[in-house]
């Protein structure tokens, strides 16, 4: 008797375990990624391509706007879970960020001659010959007003290709 309740408590615990982790899996949609080589991982294990935001944001007014207008909404959400992985590349002037961090940003903004803020490269990675990381751009985007669906369709129009 006392061994089949103990194997009911297992089955409800297994039960349980698997509604919070879905609930919490639920909750990463739309994750970004600080590091590039951990969104790297991400994009070649799903075959999504990297949606890279290069931001200053703590200074620049177009990023904070992009930011409120389109990535913050639940279309950007629900479109970005079902088609890209997003990376953030923040340029801060005042808040702290992790020397390595500040490092791998530098580095990414001179591979992708980033000029100004905020740009949007799309890109797919894959590991060549030599088992190095090569970029395989796709697109480059910014602002786009009006919210998020049209930023949304030019991104589409972007992925097209």
């Amino acid at each position: 008797m006392a061994f089949t309740k103990i194997k009911t408590m297992k089955k409800l615990l297994v039960i349980l375990l698997l509604f919070t982790s879905t609930i919490a899996f639920g909750q990463e949609k739309a994750k970004w990624y600080i590091d590039f080589e951990k969104a790297a991982q991400v994009s070649m294990q799903t075959g999504k391509p990297i949606l890279a935001d290069f931001t200053g944001s703590d200074w620049c007014g177009w990023c904070k706007k992009l930011k409120k207008e389109v990535f913050i909404t639940p279309q950007f959400k629900d479109w970005a879970d079902q088609n890209v992985v997003l990376l953030e590349l923040d340029y801060p002037r005042k808040k702290q960020q992790d020397e390595k961090i500040k490092k791998q940003n530098r580095e990414l903004q001179q591979i992708f001659q980033v000029r100004g803020y905020p740009t949007i490269h799309i890109f797919n990675v894959k590991v060549n010959t030599d088992n190095q990381l090569e970029f395989l751009p796709i697109g480059q985007t910014g602002y786009v007003a009006g919210g998020p669906t049209p930023w949304i369709n030019n991104a589409n129009s972007i992925l097209k290709k």
